[in-house]
C-alpha cells in the first residue's frame, strides 16, 4: 500500500485530518479525520510502501497491545483509508 501523492496531513484544533491538496485530487470533497494513533501511523509511513504487518508492528513498538489487537486495528484502518481513496493497494 502508499498514500496517494497529494494527501497531506494536517493538524486543525487538535484534530488531524487528511486533505487532498492540488490538481489531481481536484474532485476530492471530503476531509479524513484521524485520531492521533491514526496520525502517528499516516506520519510513520508517509512517503513509503507499506502494509499491515507494518502497521502492526508500528502500533506494538510504541502501544501496550498484544499482537492480535493490533492486527485487527491496523488492518480495519488500511481498508478505511483504501475504501476512502488517500491509499493505494
Amino acid at each position: 500500500m502508499r498514500i496517494i501523492e497529494g494527501f497531506v496531513l494536517r493538524p486543525l484544533v487538535g484534530e488531524y485530518i487528511v486533505i487532498g491538496e492540488g490538481i489531481a485530487q481536484i474532485n476530492f470533497n471530503k476531509m479524513v479525520s484521524l485520531n492521533p494513533t491514526a496520525a502517528y501511523l499516516w506520519e510513520s509511513v508517509e512517503g513509503k510502501d507499506f502494509t499491515v504487518e507494518d502497521l502492526t508492528k508500528l502500533l506494538t513498538d510504541k502501544y501496550e497491545v498484544t499482537e492480535e489487537q493490533a492486527a485487527a486495528d491496523a488492518a480495519a484502518l488500511a481498508a478505511k483509508w483504501i475504501e476512502a481513496g488517500i491509499v493505494s493497494e
